[in-house]
């Protein structure tokens, strides 16, 4: 929020004072709590540790709501709780109408509420899920922290270290080239930390759409919502040199082939049966043009895969199959260990290598058939734990589409609205699609959509096991 008030002060937008209010007091508020437990016990079981991650978030989203209400951006607590969690969530979506006339100030920490959020569920992935017995980090090489308490800590600080200075480091990078490409350095910065927090939030109204006469634009982020959407462990050993280590990953490769074959898809439908009168982007598309086909279809399929969730084009307004094609995709989501929401690439793998499995133990009973990844068997707990992810992840889908219904919302509106904010992707369907936001849903719509975006970005497990009986009790 400081920095944020610096940005504030130097394009003298009118709010700084209020910025800097909005600083100082969760800095009292924060310290007067820290200097109040500085005597207790720094370790905590698993079950403190759920707590600390699910009201953490709480807090943080709480607590993020005063740079809108204070500066009267968003006068609203409701609304200015929905745009915080949707920030901290990276999930990009938002109830600003006209974003270009938010000040400069408070367009940075909407953006800064991304990249905070972004690499904050890297580091809880990572270094934090493991400790909870959850978030299939055992599937990772030896880099990744082990299950031993006495090797956690050292290799958490080192490993969130590391992944600090590659966020960073992507970060910048994307800033310069997009600088260089001709945006605006405001918008590049703005750009660059929703794009590597897979979040979505743009400065400009039409989102990406903006930047359709500039290609090279929004090919740099193609690249860079690609990177974001890998395991950013990955990233690392791309540092240090060892690529054979990334073309030898499984759920590496499924990746790629994904948005490869998925781009091949959305680009000959868009090529070959895209109506051009129907675009409604501040931009018009030349969609004679195979190029223009081929860029907005991977730009399209990269942002819901990756659930960046920015936007080139309406693509509810192309053609029937693309709009049930990316609400599909909207299940997929990205690597794990990266900034993306979803199921996760590396489920999908280990449900589709099981199911196959299924056929063979089918014919032969007695034998004993392991689920392999990376040529490593993995054991049946982590297997049982994906399936229940899934299950439990439909499941929260479809309450989440009932609720909406139960307010009024028409079903693909409903649906749209639940796998977009469980996802965590942004742009959904109906009167929330990707041209509109989601200022028209109802109040209690937009605490429920808070709610889907928390439970859908920690894992479902890690807020969902608050609300069973058992978690509360002593043994």
């Amino acid at each position: 929020m400081l920095i944020s008030t610096l940005v504030s002060f130097i394009y003298q937008d009118g709010v700084t004072f209020r910025l800097l209010m909005s600083g100082l007091s969760v800095l009292v508020i924060g310290a007067i709590f820290m200097l109040s437990s500085l005597d207790h016990k720094k370790e905590m079981n698993k079950r403190e540790g759920y707590i600390v991650v699910s009201f953490g978030w709480i807090i943080m989203a709480l607590s993020g709501t005063l740079p809108y209400l204070l500066s009267g951006t968003i006068p609203s607590f409701t609304n200015a709780f929905f745009e915080t969690m949707s920030g901290y969530t990276t999930t990009g979506a938002s109830i600003l109408n006209n974003i270009e006339a938010v000040p400069h100030g408070v367009l940075f920490w909407r953006s800064l509420t991304h990249w905070i959020g972004g690499m904050g569920i890297i580091v809880l992935a990572i270094a934090i899920l493991p400790l909870l017995g959850i978030g299939g980090m055992e599937l990772f090489a030896a880099e990744a922290p082990g299950p031993s308490a006495d090797k956690l800590h050292p290799r958490i600080t080192d490993t969130a270290k590391r992944l600090w200075l590659i966020y960073f480091s992507f970060t910048a990078i994307e800033t310069f080239l997009l600088s260089v490409a001709g945006m605006p350095f405001f918008d590049a910065i703005n750009h660059s930390m929703a794009t590597l927090s897979t979040g979505g939030f743009s400065t400009k109204n039409a989102s990406l759409a903006f930047y359709n006469g500039q290609p090279v634009i929004q090919y740099i982020v193609i690249l860079f919502m690609f990177l974001a959407g890998m395991n950013f462990v990955l990233s690392y050993f791309a540092f240090k040199g060892r690529i054979q280590k990334i073309l030898r990953d499984e759920e590496f490769k499924l990746y790629f082939w994904f948005v490869a074959v998925f781009t091949v898809v959305a680009a000959l439908t868009i090529y070959l049966f895209a109506d051009p009168t129907r675009s409604t982007v501040a931009h018009p598309m030349v969609w004679g043009e195979a190029e223009s086909a081929f860029r907005h279809g991977l730009f399209q399929v990269v942002a819901i895969v990756t659930t960046t969730g920015f936007v080139s084009a309406d693509y509810t307004m192309w053609t029937p199959f693309l709009v049930v094609f990316f609400f599909g995709l909207m299940f997929l989501g990205g690597s794990s260990g990266s900034t993306s929401g979803g199921v996760k690439v590396v489920r999908h793998l280990l449900m589709i290598k099981n199911g196959f499995l299924e056929f063979k133990r089918t014919l032969h009973p007695s034998a004993i058939v392991p689920v392999r990844y990376n040529k490593r068997a993995i054991s049946g707990d982590i297997v049982f734990n994906i399936l229940a992810f899934f299950i439990l992840y439909m499941l929260s889908f479809i309450v989440g589409s009932l609720g909406f219904s139960m307010l009024g919302l028409d079903f693909q509106s409903s649906i749209g609205a639940a796998a977009s904010s469980l996802g965590n992707v942004g742009p959904a369907l109906g009167d929330f699609g990707p041209v509109n936001n989601f200022s028209a849903m109802p109040v209690i719509g937009k605490w429920w959509c808070s709610f889907l975006m928390l439970i859908g970005r920690l894992e479902l497990f890690t807020v969902l096991i608050l609300f069973t009986p058992f978690f509360w009790r002593n043994r």
